[in-house]
């Protein structure tokens, strides 16, 4: 029996041990995945940055998993086929729908070794170095915010998890119970991210009540508005729970005036929080900090670096203002992990997060931080403000309508046609510019209108990509009205 045994062990430990690479084997395989990846960056310039393959990526269904391996070569060709080179390009300077951000290279290298090391960052125990890298971090963006050193916050996988956080934060420190949901008002404007609301209703308060207060023609939050709202609901007896701020909404850009909200919560015992995750990394600029006034008065921000700090996706931050609410949300414990509950210097990630087994996250924010310094990052920033100020002003030298002068780096604007439907007619420019495929530009619908939108956030993106856009869209709007004539000819 014993010898059965050994044989066994021996042919699965035979079988097992392929999964430990050689070093022979890892130099082939980094080889041909930094070719792949110096070929996708070097050709970023000149390459699309929207092509929606007609079999929309199906191809890849023919990669199936099985039970013997396939060559790095063929795994790498059918990346670059299917994914590569199918749908948004994120990483191109010419995505400017959405909110691009880009993914900075040594972002990938942090990752890189963050995986390869293996380092679990939950617990100080576990490794101290890591947990330190994280909490650094946390103070880094708190300093930016004006956070006092009592704050803390927790590196998330984006804005919609950090939301969450911070609305159970809430919830929790004012003892939210089930009974008092329906009392709990809340307030936001309709330029509010919609991953706030469906926190809520994760978070359990999906029946309490929402305001949805007007905005000004800046798409900022009407504050006489909200103080007249909070007035009649606290005489409706209902009580005042959250005001949702905005530091640079998804559609607009705009920054609700934060200090005019700071005072309102204050005077009505409300949680302040506010949603940065676009715009929060702006406030590296002296320039633009004044815009941010009343922003370190909240008691809770959300910031995203994979957007205005241009790390790749996956990288979010939530701020509260007392570390200790985020704790006594976040904290459970286990006998297992008894070894890990002695003093420590550092608070542990995982008792101010949901997750307690979580990737050493903060390797790809520290290692470009580290390597480049803050000064890029700052110029990076102030240069796409730049950019989306340029556009605004000779995108109306070429007869477009433009919305609000931009308060950061997105900004909405229309074509105008003579005898035509704009929504229609702006409608078919997207799809044009969608269907040709250089830039990308995404729209929205704000009060039945019907706009297109610049997002300006890529590090990749300067003058060069913004005159493309210019140029693709007098190409579009020349051949919309050239076929629209010509169909009213025939007519």
């Amino acid at each position: 029996m014993r010898i059965i045994e050994t044989t066994r062990l021996e042919e699965l430990e035979k079988e097992s041990r392929k999964l430990e690479t050689s070093g022979q084997r890892r130099q082939n395989w980094n080889q041909l995945i930094q070719a792949h990846a110096d070929h996708f960056l070097d050709q970023l310039p000149d390459s699309n940055a929207f092509d929606l393959k007609a079999d929309r990526g199906k191809g890849l269904l023919d990669c199936r998993i099985e039970e013997e391996g396939k060559p790095m070569e063929q795994l790498l060709a059918t990346l670059s086929e299917h994914v590569d080179e199918n749908g948004i390009n994120p990483a191109s300077g010419k995505h400017l729908g959405y909110i691009p951000g880009g993914g900075v290279f040594p972002a990938a290298l942090g990752d890189y070794l963050a995986a390869v090391t293996n380092r679990y960052a939950g617990m100080f125990f576990a490794n101290p170095g890591a947990v330190r890298i994280e909490n650094q971090l946390i103070r880094w963006v708190s300093d930016m915010v004006g956070f006092p050193e009592t704050s803390h916050g927790n590196l998330t996988s984006g804005g919609s998890i950090a939301n969450l956080a911070a609305i159970i934060c809430a919830r929790d420190s004012r003892n939210v119970q089930l009974e008092d949901i329906r009392k709990q008002v809340i307030y936001v404007t309709s330029q509010t991210h919609h991953c706030v609301q469906k926190a809520y209703r994760i978070a359990g308060m999906g029946e309490a009540p929402i305001r949805y207060i007007p905005t000004d023609e800046r798409f900022r939050m009407d504050t006489s508005l909200l103080h007249q709202t909070i007035e009649n609901d606290t005489r409706a007896g209902l009580q005042p729970f959250m005001i949702i701020g905005s530091a640079g909404t998804t559609d607009t850009g705009a920054i609700d005036p934060l200090d005019e909200l700071a005072d309102i919560a204050q005077a009505y015992n409300c949680w302040f929080h506010v949603d940065a995750a676009y715009g929060g990394f702006f406030m590296l600029s002296p320039e633009q900090r004044p815009k941010f006034k009343g922003i370190s008065r909240a008691n809770s921000v959300v910031i995203d670096p994979h957007k205005g700090l241009f790390i790749p996706y996956g990288s979010g931050v939530v701020l509260i203002r007392d570390a200790k609410i985020l704790y006594d949300t976040f904290n459970y414990t286990a006998s297992y992990l008894q070894d890990a509950l002695d003093a420590t210097e550092e608070l542990n990630p995982s008792d101010l997060s949901p997750e307690l087994t979580k990737h050493f996250r903060g390797m790809r924010m520290w290692l470009p931080l580290q390597l480049f310094g803050v000064r890029p990052f700052r110029a990076c920033a102030e240069e796409k403000i730049a950019l989306c100020h340029y556009f605004y002003n000779r995108i109306q030298e070429v007869g477009f309508q433009v919305g609000p002068e931009p308060d950061l780096s997105v900004m909405i604007y229309r074509f105008m046609p003579e005898g035509q439907d704009p929504n229609i007619f702006n409608e078919a420019l997207v799809n044009y510019i969608q269907k040709d495929g250089r830039v990308f530009l995404s729209s929205t619908q704000i009060d039945g209108i019907y706009w297109i939108r610049l997002a300006v956030l890529s590090f990749r993106t300067h003058r060069r990509e913004i005159d493309i856009v210019i140029e693709t869209l007098k190409e579009g709007v020349d051949y919309l009205l050239k076929k629209q004539k010509k169909k009213s000819s025939v007519v």
